[in-house]
């Protein structure tokens, strides 16, 4: 392992994690050279209702989902903390134990970082991580400056950075936008899907689809 290269953490509430989500690590990961990915699910999210799924549940999902992939890194912190889940709490954790110097970058998709300037300690999240934006259906980066708010706005062009790969030359604080494969899955539509008994096979990976099978989630679709 190189202790010096980046690691990527991707929160998520995970309910559930399809491939959407681990296609996003992924190019970005590729993209940025990333060591790894933490994959984080929420403990108890504070920007959106209780999920469907247990906090156990979504957690051993994310693991059958990345087995035998050394890339990604199953982090189960907030669901251990048992409280409201704050990223800049977990990036802060993350970042005391890898140390002041390695980069660390925090992975979100386009619509996620546009609600940035809700979040709380949203300017904290700077001197923690860099940002890795992914461009997600419906959010192409050219509509981001029209839709951000002013003071998101401010950081996005003062710490945009042009390629990928410049999150190596330093800890924390840019903003990279990287282009990807456009997979428009949600786990909300995957969860409408399962409600009407409709099939989701090739939405997710077969093993959480024979997790939620046996588990009887979502109302127990095919």
């Amino acid at each position: 392992m190189n202790s010096s290269a980046p690691i990527g953490v991707m929160g998520g509430t995970f309910d559930p994690i399809h491939y959407g989500h681990l296609r996003l690590a992924l190019e970005v990961a590729e993209q940025s050279r990333l060591e790894e990915v933490r994959i984080v699910p929420s403990g108890v999210p504070p920007h959106r209702a209780s999920p469907h799924a247990s906090p156990q549940q979504r957690l051993e999902m994310a693991r059958l989902a990345t087995i035998g992939n050394t890339l990604f890194t199953v982090d189960d912190r907030e669901i251990r903390r048992g409280v409201t889940s704050y990223t800049v709490d977990t990036l802060s954790t993350l970042r005391r134990e890898i140390g002041a110097t390695r980069p660390l970058c925090l992975i979100l998709g386009g619509d996620a970082f546009l609600e940035l300037a809700t979040w709380h300690r949203w300017h904290d999240l700077f001197g923690l991580a860099h940002l890795i934006v992914a461009h997600r259906p419906g959010y192409p980066p050219e509509s981001w400056s029209a839709r951000m708010p002013q003071p998101l706005a401010r950081e996005y062009e003062a710490r945009q950075l042009q390629q990928p790969l410049a999150v190596h030359l330093s800890p924390a604080g840019g903003i990279v936008a990287c282009p990807m494969v456009a997979l428009d899955i949600s786990s909300s539509m995957i969860r409408a899907r399962l409600s009407e008994g409709a099939s989701v096979r090739y939405l997710l990976p077969d093993p959480v689809l024979d997790y939620i099978a046996s588990n009887n989630l979502y109302a127990g679709g095919k």
